[in-house]
């Protein structure tokens, strides 16, 4: 074998092909390639192979469906727990801000009370009107307002058998129902 035979780039096969020609390229008589694909049966055959066997991992399309869903499962259950807790502290945030409203608000009520309670004359009138606190010397009234007087109870029916009520006990007790 010849020192520089096996590195000659248009080394051709038995059919007098070379490696570029093998690989559906032309070769033009400058030297440059193109990507042109070589016409006739072995090309056509080679087109149908690869068509069939399901692109570069060799799958049918029904098992890259079945590939493509799971990664899709996978994919919506890696994403539900963050999306669920997220949602879940969204309303949580939404409940304490309305809370802190709520209490914001009370707070302005009490300072409200608190300076209204700092005159003596609004404590003065507090202390008359829900303790019945009087000056010395002053003389208090109470004014009750007169209510509906409460309904007689229906008077007790006398018993219509004319038996005294000592019998009417002693029936009672010996379960005699009259």
């Amino acid at each position: 074998m010849p020192v520089g035979r096996a590195s000659d780039p248009q080394r051709r096969n038995r059919r007098g092909e070379s490696p570029a020609e093998r690989r559906g390229e032309r070769v033009r008589r400058d030297g440059t390639r193109t990507s042109g694909r070589r016409p006739g049966r072995q090309a056509s055959t080679r087109s149908r192979l690869r068509s069939s066997t399901g692109g570069a991992f060799k799958l049918s399309s029904t098992r890259r469906a079945a590939g493509l869903a799971m990664l899709v499962c996978v994919m919506a259950l890696s994403v539900s727990v963050p999306l669920r807790t997220y949602l879940s502290q969204r309303a949580e945030l939404a409940q304490q801000e309305q809370q802190q409203a709520e209490l914001t608000q009370q707070v302005r009520e009490l300072e409200q009370r608190k300076a209204e309670l700092s005159d003596p004359a609004q404590v003065e009138a507090e202390a008359r009107a829900r303790l019945g606190y009087v000056r010395p010397g002053e003389t208090p009234y109470i004014v009750e307002v007169p209510t509906e007087p409460a309904a007689p109870p229906p008077p007790v029916a006398p018993a219509e058998d004319g038996a005294p009520w000592y019998e009417d006990l002693w029936n009672s007790v010996m379960g005699k129902g009259s």
